[in-house]
């Protein structure tokens, strides 16, 4: 899963890049309503955490501008104004669900969680991924092969999770970086083959099928032959 954090506080912005990133979530940081806008129209992402407070326009005009501009996945505001008629505004502008200032980073990611639940129930996508042996419940972040459960990380399960949701696809180390680590994340670095091969020893080191392939001068691709 991948976030869009839109929060012009470097020390916010940090803490919860950091959080996410550490349950396995993907986060790019924008700083200004614009950066938000510009980073919607050239990546896709799964959520948007959106503060109200921002440094060129408001919240408020940046929510209503991605929703126009065709972004329909679920949008959390955060904000430090609590009334009613402040949350009725963001709403209206185009939020799901809205959190005020202070919180609890467990609430947020609850939040979170429930949001992308409701997304994926809405859309008609299945919270379980299957290929081949393979077997993914994304609710309760389980893998099992030929029934036997694989204990992963929160990195490998979010680059398995990947592989599965583009099965037989050949996937390059800019896609797998863009969509597993953030867009800041150095493509060239050799922290991707890493936690390939950690992931390999994991799922298929033990059996006899080896579904984590090379595909020379290109990347890797899951595949079942």
């Amino acid at each position: 899963m991948r976030i869009l954090v839109v929060e012009d506080q470097a020390k916010t912005a940090q803490f919860l890049k950091k959080g996410f990133n550490e349950v396995g979530y993907s986060v790019d940081i924008a700083e200004s309503g614009a950066s938000a806008e510009s980073y919607l129209a050239s990546s896709e992402y799964d959520l948007v955490i959106l503060d109200v407070m921002l440094p060129d326009q408001s919240g408020i005009d940046t929510a209503r501008h991605i929703r126009r501009d065709g972004y329909v996945g679920p949008l959390l505001m955060l904000t430090a104004l609590s009334t009613t008629k402040d949350k009725v505004h963001g709403l209206d502008a185009g939020a799901d669900d809205y959190l005020t200032k202070p919180f609890s980073f467990d609430e947020l990611l609850a939040r979170v969680r429930a949001l992308l639940r409701r997304n994926n129930s809405k859309s008609g996508v299945n919270s379980i991924l299957k290929y081949s042996e393979i077997e993914m419940d994304l609710v309760h972040r389980k893998v099992t092969r030929q029934g036997q459960e694989i204990v992963l990380t929160a990195k490998e399960f979010s680059l398995l999770e990947y592989f599965l949701r583009n099965p037989e696809r050949p996937l390059g180390r800019t896609s797998i970086t863009e969509h597993v680590w953030d867009i800041s994340f150095d493509s060239e670095s050799n922290v991707i083959d890493v936690y390939i091969n950690l992931l390999r020893k994991k799922v298929d080191a033990p059996f006899n099928k080896k579904l984590i392939q090379t595909v020379v001068g290109v990347g890797y691709v899951l595949k079942d032959n």
